[in-house]
């Protein structure tokens, strides 16, 4: 769902720059297109904690085109982004939220954090508050094997 597209440059100096064309807040760069892919999804986190600090939509990720890479958050994190646009477009209130719950509003705060590690169970619950049911898939990688495990 938060598979965002990543625009690749090479820099005259050698370095890799990694851009998100939906999130102009994301960017990063590393020694090679590796290390930039790598810090790509770290330039993701830091801004979407910030749209949800200033609350604001998540952008939607753009269609990927042929040879485009793609960053996608942690999962943890894809939830939590989830639940967050969920509220937003039923409008519902973090206060209103943490009635549902039953809960003090600072745990849904916490709960919306991309940074604080909640736990499985408070991401259902308030899924299930919301009117959803979180299901989990393992999906095979591409290209097969990638761990050398036979």
């Amino acid at each position: 769902m938060f598979k965002y597209p990543v625009d690749i440059t090479h820099l005259d100096n050698g370095d890799v720059m990694a851009i998100f064309p939906d999130i102009p807040e994301a960017m990063t760069y590393g020694d090679n297109e590796e290390f930039a892919l790598e810090w790509a999804q770290d330039a993701l986190h830091v801004a979407l904690s910030g749209y949800i600090d200033d609350h604001k939509d998540i952008p939607k990720p753009s269609e990927v085109k042929p040879g485009q890479k793609t960053v996608s958050p942690a999962p943890m994190v894809a939830v939590k982004l989830c639940l967050y646009q969920e509220m937003r477009e039923k409008g519902i209130s973090q206060l209103k939220l943490a009635k549902l719950l039953h809960c003090d509003a600072k745990q849904v705060r916490r709960l919306l954090d991309l940074d604080h590690q909640s736990t499985v169970s408070q991401l259902m619950d308030a899924a299930e508050i919301l009117g959803f049911e979180l299901d989990i898939d393992l999906k095979r990688m591409q290209g097969g094997n990638h761990s050398g495990i036979k």
